[in-house]
């Protein structure tokens, strides 16, 4: 294969595991990894099938070997940019311009995040799923509420504007990852972590099951792995994206990479956001900030050092604590505008999160790989917020109670990790070995200044507008001071049995300790091992059948009405399934069944408040058993059609029968789809998709009737449409509609007697510059 270059300078290598497949994906996988653009002439490359690559390249290198006897011609027509086209052509490429480069919905990186080992998707034993940095784009994915909201088989409610629960399988997902380095999710009383900015993360990795073995706790929903954006980049490279939406919504994010030497051993790249808002919510508005830094430095050929920072606040105007009251004092039920507010023109909950981070990765010469890191995250939030509750009057709009509180908080993580991995043959066979350690501390205090609660009001509440009086906050007291302490040790091996048959065997010992300075309480446990056990055998080159097992022990923070903490939830978890892939691992499928058992289950404790907090009370539900089976659909199936869909089925019930966490859908269909035209339309992208769910329901105390009641949410489907133009290589348009149809749907059903409405049809259009 002929090759023509510009500059023949050393280029950057990457380490690229791109499997055989159509020469479209494989370009595209290229382009994702390396961050280089590489265009192709479609009719070129249509029905070629690409060679596999594994190793560490330089992007000319790995193009030569995927390209290898296929008849075609790279150029690289401008620092990091390639161009693909059929050999005859190759005397014209100096006048070819790279186009924009379009990702893919298929992840073909390694991830650590089930195993350790660095295993891909089809090679782990687990349901895994990837938002690629493309998917995340292609649907306007702001926050990490909204990647969940469009992942296969999880779901939100929507507390208020800052508190959301993430459900999978049934349970609570309450553990996520920064870059694979396990941190609580819930912090600081509810600091907006689950409303992170996707802006400085490249692709988000879900593990749905038991994560025990990575995480620290064996957590039997799901795992979050949030990965950031790296400075890989030597030529000076980025974008600045700008756009409107509906309800004043204006945003500008500058993206910028750069080596910073002359050798490109020394990179940097800085990802700044700015965004506001107001909302279909009365008083409602949000302003948003975002910084992230981070430098790389290659110490010797085999030794990386990343350094870095990120910081995002949010500072909402006039949020609610709660939402609207679900009944009337008569019995009914309340039927609210979607602009109805519950909060003040006073009210506000601000929240920051600033986290320091430090890596390490060094390959030695047999090709194992160490690496250690050090992640300091702070969490702080101030509030000064207004809860409505009581049996409001329909007619008159009097009856809710009014309670006022202000308090501010800040919980510190400081956690190290360290990891080797690497293979070693055995009895003719190579097999992979991973093992690694981690301590972590987490300190969490709090202050409130004052507790007012139930206070009744005068108010019509039918003509509310906010502007109930602010009290006059007396001096803060403290209201929690809490230590808690993680260390684990694990061990991981693959072991390839026969070239058909794979094992995967691991463990982890783990020790937690938490301390309650305030009530000078302390409990945890010790020497906790966490089994892990997979199996995978091939039935042909295309599918794969898996099955795997693990333990489940997490310690709660939930406490009951007396204020102890709920025991550690325990049980087990067990997945079968089939992973397969088509059109030459242009498409790839998974189907998963799973069964999963527990005690401790931590329930809402209807009515009950935990003493001297305004923090619901919990009970333990005991037998608590969770089955059902997911089915995923991503990839290329042909030519510029990208697909990313995915249906699941649960039913959670406890050892009397009765379902858990219902708020929760059982049934879920999730679907997005693009298009990019060539030819005489090259340059536009379509797409489409939609979510639906089953009813779901919740019980809460109605007053007028004195019996808990069901409030029901139907069944109901989300139509989100987009498009792309790019006006040149430089410049693109994207305009995005959510909620075509304009469905009126809840986010959050009948817990302590309130419902919130999800958002009516809305757009956004952004402007992209590339350089």
């Amino acid at each position: 294969m002929a090759q023509e270059r510009v500059s023949s300078e050393q280029q950057q290598q990457f380490d690229l595991t791109i499997p055989a497949q159509a020469v479209s994906s494989a370009l595209n996988a290229l382009s994702v990894a390396s961050r280089s653009q590489v265009s192709a002439d479609s009719n070129a490359i249509s029905g070629l099938t690409s060679n596999a690559i594994n190793g560490r390249y330089s992007v000319s290198e790995a193009l030569d070997l995927i390209l290898q006897d296929s008849g075609l011609v790279i150029s690289q027509v401008a620092n990091n940019s390639y161009t693909v086209v059929a050999a005859q052509e190759s005397t014209v490429i100096e006048f070819l311009a790279p186009l924009e480069v379009e990702g893919t919905y298929v992840e073909n990186d390694r991830l650590d995040t089930s195993t350790g080992l660095g295993l891909t998707l089809r090679e782990t034993p687990q349901s895994v799923s990837v938002m690629t940095a493309q998917r995340i784009k292609d649907q306007g994915l702001d926050t990490i509420k909204d990647v969940v909201n469009n992942s296969i088989a999880l779901s939100t409610i929507e507390y208020d504007n800052v508190r959301h629960t993430i459900m999978s399988r049934g349970f609570e997902l309450d553990s996520y990852q920064v870059d694979g380095v396990p941190l609580a999710w819930s912090l600081a009383g509810d600091s907006g972590e689950t409303i992170a900015d996707t802006s400085i993360y490249e692709s988000i990795e879900v593990v749905r099951g038991a994560t025990g073995l990575m995480t620290g706790m064996g957590n039997p929903s799901a795992s979050i792995n949030l990965v950031r954006k790296h400075a890989d980049s030597e030529e000076f490279e980025g974008f600045i994206n700008t756009g409107l939406g509906r309800w004043k919504n204006r945003w500008v994010t500058a993206d910028l990479a750069s080596g910073l030497n002359e050798s490109g051993t020394i990179r940097g790249r800085f990802v700044a956001k700015y965004e506001e808002a107001e909302s279909f919510i009365d008083l409602y508005e949000d302003q948003k900030t975002v910084f992230y830094g981070v430098l790389e430095a290659d110490i010797t050929d085999n030794t990386l050092l990343r350094l870095g920072a990120s910081q995002q606040k949010n500072t909402p105007t006039s949020p609610a604590w709660g939402a609207l009251p679900n009944w009337y004092a008569d019995g009914s039920q309340a039927d609210w505008s979607r602009s109805k507010t519950a909060a003040a023109d006073w009210t506000k909950w601000d929240t920051s999160s600033t986290n320091y981070f430090a890596n390490v990765e060094h390959i030695f010469d047999n090709g194992w790989q160490l690496m250690a890191n050090f992640n300091h995250l702070k969490y702080t939030q101030e509030t000064k917020i207004l809860y409505l509750s009581g049996a409001l009057n329909q007619n008159t709009g009097l009856g809710l109670n009014a309670g006022s509180y202000r308090s501010d908080g800040v919980t510190k993580q400081n956690s190290f990790d360290i990891k080797l991995k690497g293979d070693f043959s055995w009895f003719g066979q190579d097999h992979d070995f991973a093992i690694g350690a981690l301590h972590s501390v987490q300190t969490s205090d709090s202050r409130a200044f004052t507790y007012d609660y139930a206070a009744a009001i005068a108010y019509n509440y039918n003509t509310w507008n906010g502007s109930y009086p602010e009290p006059v906050w007396t001096n803060p007291t403290k209201a929690s001071d809490l230590e808690t302490e993680q260390t684990g040790f694990y061990g991981v091996s693959r072991f390839v049995l026969t070239d058909s048959l794979n094992l995967v065997l691991g463990g982890r010992v783990a020790k937690w300790q938490r301390k309650d300075l305030l009530s000078s309480t302390e409990y945890g446990d010790s020497g906790v091992f966490i089994p892990y056990a997979g199996i995978l055998y091939d039935l042909t080159a295309q599918h794969r059948l898996y099955a795997s097992y693990t333990e489940i022990f997490k310690p709660q923070n939930a406490r009951n009405r007396y204020g102890n903490y709920l025991d550690p939830l325990t049980g087990k978890s067990h997945e079968i399934g089939l992973k397969s892939s088509y059109f030459d691992d242009a498409l790839h499928t998974s189907f998963a069944v799973f069964f999963i058992e527990q005690d401790n289950l931590a329930q809402t404790d209807a009515g009950y408040f935990i003493p001297g907090t305004v923090t619901a009370a919990s009970k333990t539900v005991q037998g608590t058993e969770s089955k059902g089976f997911e089915l995923e659909v991503v990839g290329e199936p042909i030519l510029g059609w990208n697909v990313g869909a995915g249906y699941s089925q649960f039913k959670a019930e406890d050892n009397m029968g009765n379902d858990v966490n219902t708020d929760h859908p059982r049934k879920q269909l999730k679907l997005f789809t693009t298009y990019k035209f060539s030819n005489s339309l090259q340059g536009l992208v379509v797409g489409g998709g939609v979510n639906w769910q089953d009813g779901s329901y919740s019980l809460s105390y109605n007053s007028g009737t004195a019996q808990n009641e069901a409030f029901k949410q139907k069944s109901y489907s989300l139509v989100n449409l987009m498009a792309r133009y790019a006006v040149n290589k430089n410049v693109s348009l994207q305009l995005n509609i959510d909620n075509l149809f304009d469905e009126t749907y809840y986010t959050k059903i009948g817990d302590f007697g309130q419902y919130r409405y999800g958002k009516p049809r809305n757009f956004s259009l952004g402007a992209n510059y590339t350089f």
